[in-house]
This record gives structure tokens, C-alpha cells and sequence, in this order.
């Protein structure tokens, strides 16, 4: 832990194992898909133990508080003591798992690239509009 009791965002993001390295973490919070105590958030901003984030990566949406402030990343026991999910989020989490797991899959059944007779049935439909 810092003796300094607040980090820099993106550092801390990447200490709790949010982000694979400080550039995606930075590509995170620059797509504005991060929120400290409800505010969008830059890369720079300090964040401190009690501090509320909303962190938001592809479908899923993680609402932690900071338990504890690291600028080293550490191993996943340790990322997982620097903060606290809210129990509602992981619950939304688990039941969004739930659902895309049900859900079918989607597939292409298409053979690729249109033959000659089919890129020339398209030209003629083309021409008539």
C-alpha cells in the first residue's frame, strides 16, 4: 500500500485488475465509461478510500467502493482487497451472465464472397432501381 492515502485513477484501475495494462485503463475512462461518486471521471483524478466507482466494461457494470489505494499491481487476492462490489451489482451481473448464456447463439450461414451469377443477379436488381 502508498503512504499517500489517494492514487491516480487509471493507476488504481490497473492495481485492482480492471484494466490489463495503464493504456487500456486509460481507453476506459477517456470513453467516459467510468464514474467516481457519480461524476465522469479523467485519468488523473485522485481516488481515495470511500470513494464510489462505476465502472462499466462491455456489457457488464461494476459499482465498487475503494476499500484500500495500491500504484503496484499485485496478484488477484490482493486486487481483490483494494475494493468492495455492491452486492446489487454483482447480482445484476450474474443474472445478465444468466441471460446471455440462454440466449441463443448467432451464426452466419452465408458461403462468403458471392459467386459471378449471384454478383451479376445483384447488378440487375441494382439497374432497375
Amino acid at each position: 500500500m502508498a503512504d499517500d492515502p489517494r492514487v491516480r485513477l487509471d493507476k488504481w484501475l490497473w492495481a485492482a485488475r480492471f484494466a490489463k495494462t495503464r493504456a487500456l485503463a486509460v481507453e476506459v475512462i477517456d470513453g467516459g465509461r467510468v464514474q467516481v461518486n457519480g461524476d465522469r471521471a479523467k485519468r488523473a483524478k485522485l481516488v481515495g478510500v470511500g470513494d464510489q466507482i462505476r465502472i462499466r466494461q462491455g456489457p457488464y457494470e461494476h459499482r465498487v467502493t475503494v476499500r484500500a489505494v495500491s500504484e503496484r499491481r499485485g496478484n488477484a487476492e490482493s486486487a481483490r482487497a483494494l475494493y468492495e462490489e455492491d452486492p446489487e451489482s454483482r447480482a445484476a451481473r450474474e443474472r445478465l451472465v444468466a441471460q446471455l448464456k440462454a440466449a441463443p447463439a448467432t451464426f452466419y450461414d452465408g458461403k462468403g464472397r458471392p459467386t459471378k451469377k449471384q454478383r451479376r443477379d445483384l447488378d440487375d436488381l441494382k439497374s432497375r432501381w
